[in-house]
């Protein structure tokens, strides 16, 4: 046997290639794990940087299920209360300015924070929709005291401002939508969103990419938003759109918009119930929000509707023609008030 070499076991395993394969798995495991970890700090830090720099501004109010974030400026005795609805992947302050300021030169105005959004929080991410968020607001509106008010509401408060008025009448005194949601439409709303909303994968992520990665396409993402308009300067700075990038707010969006189709179609059937009268604001080359798939067939449906569509106007009424906003809601209040005034 002089001079052959015999392979033992010991040689088998150092010659193959398994362990080799192991060891990168292993690195990129924990290379991985790593960067996870990393980024996981990363968006502590970030929460706690956005949270300081767009604190709350009002009040909260406990209801059942969630804690809202209110706020109320203008005058308290200049009559019939304006309450301000936001849309999604936005907050109170989005409606704030400028409509909201110019309103409060003459009118209480009370804008919220959707459960789950901006500074309002929300026991269950689930609690997503339309009809669950109406009994909350309406709720909150009870405890401050607002029996009845004007509801000013943008994009996907459309379908929760169709709802206040269906499900709590007596809450509504007018509605003035701008570019609303309320009908269901083809396709869906992002694939991100969906995974955002999938269980253990959506707060994976949400923990540790999202706000870093928020950070570099928020911009962008506005500036898309209000096409053909301009975006103002500063707008994500002034609307606190960053707010949106912590966890557990943009999960809550997430399930807000996945959710939204089958809660529009499941309340469509009901929109000619709605007596209050409704004025409807969208602009036709809208892409966000299709007016002829959402305002028209809305605007068809309820018996006291008014409709205005304006050419070369996008998704962001509020912004591109606050004035012409005032003024159509001061309009309604005008007919309103003598209304009312007649029937006490």
């Amino acid at each position: 046997m002089e001079g052959r070499w015999i392979e033992t076991a010991a040689d088998r395993t150092r010659n193959s290639p398994v362990p080799s394969i192991s060891r990168i798995l292993s690195m990129i495991v924990m290379s991985v794990v790593t960067a996870l970890v990393l980024l996981a700090l990363v968006t502590q830090a970030g929460i706690l940087a956005v949270q300081r720099a767009f604190p709350p501004q009002g009040s909260m109010v406990e209801v059942d299920g969630a804690t809202l974030h209110v706020v109320d400026i203008g005058p308290r005795d200049a009559g019939l209360p304006i309450v301000m609805l936001h849309g999604a992947s936005s907050n109170l302050e989005a409606m704030r300015r400028p409509l909201g300021d110019l309103l409060a030169k003459n009118h209480r105005v009370i804008l919220v924070d959707r459960p789950g959004h901006g500074w309002s929080t929300r026991a269950r991410r689930q609690d997503s929709t339309p009809q669950i968020q109406a009994r909350m607001i309406d709720d909150a509106l009870h405890k401050l005291g607002i029996e009845r008010a004007v509801f000013v509401v943008h994009s996907w408060s459309g379908a929760l401002g169709a709802r206040i008025a269906i499900d709590h009448p007596a809450r509504v005194a007018g509605l003035v939508m701008l570019a609303p949601v309320t009908h269901p439409w083809r396709g869906g709303v992002g694939r991100y969103n969906e995974i955002m909303a999938t269980p253990v994968i959506g707060p994976l992520l949400a923990y540790t990419i999202t706000l870093p990665l928020g950070y570099f396409v928020a911009e962008s993402g506005a500036r898309n938003v209000f096409l053909p308009q301009m975006m103002p300067d500063g707008f994500v700075r002034d609307s606190a759109t960053p707010l949106l990038l912590r966890p557990r707010e943009f999960i809550a969006n997430a399930y807000d918009l996945v959710t939204l189709k089958e809660a529009v179609a499941a309340q469509v059937a009901r929109y000619g119930e709605i007596k209050a009268p409704v004025t409807i604001i969208a602009g036709e080359p809208d892409k966000t929000v299709r007016t002829s798939i959402h305002a028209r067939p809305f605007a068809a449906m309820v018996p006291n509707a008014k409709l205005i569509v304006l050419p070369d106007l996008g998704h962001m009424v509020q912004n591109a023609v606050p004035d012409r906003v005032k003024a159509e809601i001061e309009t309604m209040i005008g007919t309103i008030t003598p209304a009312q005034a007649a029937a006490d």
